[in-house]
């Protein structure tokens, strides 16, 4: 398997009737159109209202996140409110019925546009219609700075803190400037 992994919390359902599911399976497809795929087991509870509705949220997972990531991960939406048990806000996203979690400094919001059925998953390949960001995670300049949300990544069974910069995209081919003189 290829770790580490970004341990998301997939919200769906509607604000009526919401729930998360935790999800490893996770990842982007494509830039052009942004597209993104979660992969759930058939026979999960979050499985029937991301068929039915056609639409999920993406909200990436934070350090103090992490305790409730994992209890979505492990309870089912069938037995409990997931929102209420881990004192989560839902929230209405901007163009999916859907609803994300407030609490989640990053939100996607997706329509699925395609499901594969795998075997053990399936597969919500789907096109990222919306992305929610808390504005502390902008710089002066309005850049994303990820950095600073304290995500966590999911490693053989254990959630990990990200580490420090080890360099930029492109940095082993950047020429090295030449020593002022």
């Amino acid at each position: 398997m290829l770790y580490p992994l970004p341990p998301v919390m997939v919200s769906c359902g509607t604000m009526e009737k919401p729930n998360i599911i935790t999800a490893a399976w996770t990842g982007t497809v494509n830039s052009e159109p942004p597209m993104t795929y979660v992969s759930v087991r058939p026979e999960r509870y979050s499985h029937a209202m991301i068929k039915e509705s056609g639409e999920f949220v993406i909200n990436l997972t934070t350090e103090r996140l992490t305790r409730a990531a994992d209890l979505c991960g492990v309870k089912s939406g069938r037995d409990v409110q997931k929102f209420r048990l881990c004192r989560l806000t839902p929230a209405p996203a901007s163009a999916v019925s859907a609803p994300l979690i407030a609490e989640s400094p990053v939100n996607i919001e997706c329509r699925v546009e395609q499901c594969l059925q795998l075997g053990s998953h399936d597969m919500f390949l789907a096109r990222v219609i919306a992305v929610n960001v808390n504005e502390s995670l902008l710089d002066a300049r309005g850049t994303l700075r990820l950095d600073r949300a304290g995500l966590v990544a999911y490693v053989h069974g254990s959630y990990r803190a990200l580490g420090r910069e080890l360099g930029k995209f492109g940095f082993s081919v950047r020429k090295k400037q030449e020593a002022k003189r």
